[in-house]
């Protein structure tokens, strides 16, 4: 089992490495000016792997996760609450992938002020979910 939570520990970082850095290229991205459509194509094109590089990543990391939690047969209120944040990372990279959508048809029109600030949501399930599973406070 200890070789399931390494590649869990593994996977996850992996995968956060993607959300932090997928919403910091939508930052750019927002910034573009109109006629500099070179620059968007690459920052799209970065954008479009790195998303599809991190999904398999996720999908691993949960049913790494799921595999621990059916392998050790954890209980308690902290668990339940780090599978509902984890529930929430995966819904935040199904959005990742739709404002990545919007992008390559010109339809978003969220300003890179507002990706600043959803940039900074994973980070703060992190946290949550560290605390939660160093802690296990209920």
């Amino acid at each position: 089992m200890l070789i399931v939570k390494s590649l869990h520990i593994w996977m996850v970082v992996s995968w956060f490495a993607g959300l932090f850095y997928l919403p910091r290229i939508f930052v750019n991205l927002a910034m573009v000016p109109a006629e500099s459509v070179a620059e968007r194509e690459r920052l799209l094109l970065m954008a479009g792997k790195l998303y599809k590089f991190m999904t398999p990543l996720a999908v691993l990391a949960i049913v790494l996760g799921l595999w621990l939690w059916f392998g050790y047969g954890f209980s308690g209120g902290w668990l339940h609450a780090k599978t509902t944040l984890v529930g929430l990372l995966a819904v935040y990279h199904w959005h990742c992938g739709r404002l990545l959508t919007e992008f390559k048809n010109g339809r978003c029109s969220k300003s890179h002020v507002w990706f600043r600030f959803y940039n900074e949501l994973p980070v703060l399930v992190l946290l949550a979910v560290v605390f939660l599973v160093v802690l296990k406070p209920f």
